[in-house]
């Protein structure tokens, strides 16, 4: 029988065992862990580890797709009652035609969209010019005083009537015009008011009004405007033209052109 030195710092073999107590509280311990582990009332309030959120496809099928859910029909098919050639030919045809309208729709964009920038770039040329568009809305300016339109008549008129109106409703002038011609009417207003005083500047309406078979009768009145800038607008829309006072105004929607 061999001594143990107690001062040697061997221990013996009872002291590497756990009491009774330390090994009720383990156990207590991780029993603990697993219960909060598991635990379905705080499982909803805990981090996701490392968990993302799938991002979603989207909505509309590609060729992809189709060939995929074809595939999936020609494995899942009755092998004594196989689909017919022309139901086959059929399907790829249309998988083909789905494909390129597809395309033809993209090409259409693209094209519209080198139509308006090439449109732009050709309206750019009315810079500094003048339009004549269908609105009896013109616009007095300190650049310009005058304000030039067209009054439409169907049939001769011995006079036409025309009444100028500020924004507010309010008559400024009017003046007579000779419609003993017909059609398409030239007028130019100086800009002045019944009192042959200098209107302030802002936009003005005209009014114009004849006798046609008899009757009095309101006749369509175009104005010009000056183009102070063009902007490429919309494949609806085309180029638009900026107009001085005025606002925008679509190129297509343009009477004529004159000189600045």
């Amino acid at each position: 029988m061999s001594l143990i030195n107690p001062l040697s710092g061997n221990t013996s073999p009872l002291s590497n065992q756990s009491s009774p107590s330390q090994v009720q509280s383990n156990t207590a311990g991780s029993t603990n862990n697993q219960i909060s582990q598991n635990n379905p009332v705080l499982d909803p309030m805990r981090l996701q580890d490392g968990k993302t959120v799938p991002e979603q496809k989207g909505q509309e099928l590609t060729q992809a797709d189709f060939f995929a859910l074809l595939t999936q029909q020609l494995s899942m098919q009755d092998p004594f009652k196989p689909v017919e050639n022309d139901q086959m030919i059929a399907q790829m045809a249309s998988f083909s035609t789905v494909d390129g309208i597809s395309k033809l729709n993209q090409e259409i964009l693209n094209l519209n969209s080198t139509m308006t920038s090439s449109q732009a770039l050709q309206a750019s040329g009315l810079v500094g010019q003048k339009v004549l568009i269908p609105s009896g809305t013109g616009h007095v300016s300190t650049e310009e005083q005058n304000i030039k339109g067209v009054v439409t008549s169907p049939k001769p008129i011995d006079e036409i009537t025309v009444r100028v109106e500020d924004d507010k409703g309010q008559l400024v002038t009017t003046f007579k015009v000779d419609g003993s011609k017909g059609g398409n009417i030239d007028f130019n207003w100086d800009g002045l008011n019944s009192k042959g005083e200098p209107v302030a500047q802002g936009n003005y309406t005209f009014k114009a009004s004849g006798r046609v078979d008899g009757e009095s009768q309101e006749l369509a009145v175009s104005t010009y405007a000056h183009v102070t800038s063009v902007s490429l607008g919309t494949a609806a829309t085309g180029a638009v033209l900026n107009l001085r006072g005025i606002g925008g105004v679509k190129l297509s929607d343009v009477l004529a052109v004159a000189e600045s």
